[in-house]
């Protein structure tokens, strides 16, 4: 199930991962148990994920059937987002970038060893096609 979901992830979901690998690493290694700093990206998850929510499929002229996914991605981007920009304030990050080389090879190799699966789970099935 694992491989048939890796060999078809469109190149905007792989992408869609490899934001959630470097949340990820992020949060591993500055993880703040501060309840305070989790109830506000919840309460903000909720309300800036109520607005996107509403934006996308309740806006227009018709409303559109999102995907279950779809709609859980709505409310958890502003979750990591602004947990993100709680855990590493005053940690010398530029931009979303660790100023210490160990964290970003972490996370690049990390988001490189998901793409490199993606690619050879998809030139396999692509082989098999052919054949």
């Amino acid at each position: 199930m694992l491989t048939r979901y890796l060999t078809n992830l469109s190149n905007g979901r792989l992408l869609l991962w490899c934001y959630f690998i470097w949340y990820l690493v992020v949060l591993v290694r500055y993880f703040d148990p501060n309840a305070r700093l989790w109830l506000t990206s919840l309460g903000l998850s909720l309300i800036i994920g109520l607005a996107l929510f509403i934006s996308t499929a309740k806006a227009g002229a018709t409303s559109v059937k999102l995907e279950r996914w779809q709609v859980i991605r709505l409310f958890l981007m502003p979750f990591c987002v602004s947990s993100f920009s709680a855990l590493v304030k005053g940690k010398g990050f530029v931009l979303i970038f660790s100023p210490r080389p160990p964290e970003l090879i972490t996370a690049v190799a990390l988001c490189g060893l998901l793409c490199a699966c993606v690619a050879v789970l998809r030139r396999r099935a692509q082989m098999v096609d052919i054949s």
